[in-house]
């Protein structure tokens, strides 16, 4: 499902009517939990949360016109992907998540490195990926990214 926008409002009104509420659920409650720094931006096709480059001017895989991703938030063919690139970085977080969901969701997690594939929009864990979202400051991510870099 390609859609080509310019802000996530736009985006999110362009999708099937099934797909809106649990999208603009899933928006809110990532607004609601990033810590403070991060941005809402349209990145890769999709609702992007990144650090800023005024933040970290190194951007993405040292790329200065890209800022660092850490979320993104995308509705599919067949799923709604959340991408969270420190689930990808940290061992910790990820093992964190993992038990989490397994705790709070009936059924197997489909994840793939930084892609949570959310097929049931009923059973989509909405307090568990606002912890997920409170759980790095962008301090940390970029730590996190950096030392991640240099492995």
């Amino acid at each position: 499902m390609q859609i080509f926008s310019q802000s996530p409002e736009d985006y999110i009104n362009q999708l099937p009517e099934d797909r809106r509420a649990p999208m603009s659920r899933l928006r809110r409650v990532i607004l609601d939990n990033l810590p403070e720094g991060y941005v809402e931006v349209m990145q890769y096709g999709m609702i992007g949360y990144v650090v800023p480059l005024n933040l970290y001017p190194a951007g993405y895989l040292a790329n200065p016109e890209q800022p660092l991703p850490l979320l993104g938030l995308a509705s599919q063919k067949n799923h709604i992907a959340l991408y969270h690139m420190a689930l990808y970085a940290s061992p910790d977080l990820n093992a964190w998540f993992a038990d989490e969901y397994a705790r709070r969701v009936k059924g197997r997690m489909d994840m793939g490195k930084s892609c949570l594939r959310l097929k049931k929009m009923a059973e989509i864990p909405y307090d568990l990926i606002g912890e997920l979202c409170r759980k790095i400051n962008v301090a940390e991510y970029i730590a996190l990214i950096e030392s991640a870099a240099a492995r």
